[in-house]
């Protein structure tokens, strides 16, 4: 029973500037927390790049070639007044997206019980034709996609815990009803989306929290209503947008959770692929922005998902 780990040195050199708090050390982090005992077990590889072809079952051709255009040969270039990117972000990009097809195809094909992708630029903002919030690609919607073209997985959920709402993986799921999203997120708070009477066409269940709400809140959001949804959805395949930056500490919102609020969840939705999926789950980091609590996040999701799987 294995969980894979992936990740690439590529993912460090996304240069976003002094202060911005989506930096490499996020993932230097991350590595140090899983590289003790505890995490002997994981298998770990490399991300390879996403093939073109592969983002562009979301992305329209002409929005990566924008992208790919705005890549500075050194210095910044700003697609946003959040958004940077330097030379080494387009390799970054393929390789973070990369991360989380693989991360499909080993998990589709049985080669491991389940995954997590340590890997940056995040992806959950980033609409079909824009850059937005620290994204360029939004991997885990094109990951939900690769899932359904190359493994026939014909009902595909995406489960989001970042403190901020996935505007764009809303948006790319909005009208297709076999495509489910589900998220709890700080209201008010960037980017201003995921209200409760956003629903898409039945597919899409947000569960806003307000700010000072801690994890009893959020385990309340995720039992009365998200699971719900989730166990009706009844999936071939699970998704996870992994952001810690609803813990207490992260400087960036006002929720209140803690460690074993991120284990909680981790094991809620490993019980539901092991009903609906045959367990198949795929995680990948987007937000934490406080480097120790992300690292100790972190470090309980992953354990979290080797003890499940």
């Amino acid at each position: 029973m294995t969980t894979l780990l992936l990740t690439h040195p590529a993912c460090l050199e996304h240069d976003t500037g002094f202060g911005h708090p989506e930096r490499a050390d996020r993932l230097r982090a991350i590595d140090d927390a899983l590289a003790g005992e505890a995490f002997a077990g994981l298998k770990r590889e490399q991300a390879p790049r996403a093939e073109l072809s592969q983002i562009e079952r979301l992305h329209p051709e002409a929005y990566v070639e924008m992208v790919h255009a705005e890549i500075p040969k050194r210095d910044h270039n700003w697609l946003d007044p959040d958004t940077v990117v330097s030379s080494g972000s387009w390799e970054a990009a393929l390789r973070a997206t990369g991360a989380v097809i693989h991360a499909v195809d080993q998990v589709a094909t049985g080669k491991v019980d389940n995954a997590f992708c340590a890997i940056r630029p995040p992806g959950h903002h980033a609409e079909r034709p824009a850059p937005w919030g620290f994204c360029l690609f939004n991997s885990v919607a094109v990951a939900a996609l690769h899932a359904r073209a190359a493994h026939g997985a014909k009902r595909v959920a995406v489960i989001d815990f970042d403190v901020h709402h996935g505007n764009g993986t809303q948006a790319a799921f909005w009208t297709d009803k076999d495509l489910f999203y589900g998220s709890t997120h700080q209201m008010p708070l960037f980017p201003g989306t995921g209200a409760l009477d956003e629903t898409g066409v039945g597919n899409i269940c947000n569960a806003p929290l307000k700010p000072g709400d801690d994890g009893e809140d959020f385990r309340t959001a995720y039992e009365a209503r998200v699971l719900p949804a989730l166990d009706a959805f009844a999936p071939d395949f699970i998704l996870v947008s992994a952001g810690f930056d609803a813990h207490l500490k992260d400087p960036l919102a006002q929720l209140r959770l803690l460690e074993p609020d991120f284990a909680w969840i981790t094991e809620k939705l490993l019980e539901a692929a092991a009903k609906h999926t045959g367990g198949k789950l795929v995680s990948t980091l987007e937000g934490g922005y406080d480097l120790e609590a992300l690292a100790d996040s972190t470090a309980v999701h992953v354990k979290t998902l080797m003890g499940g799987s």
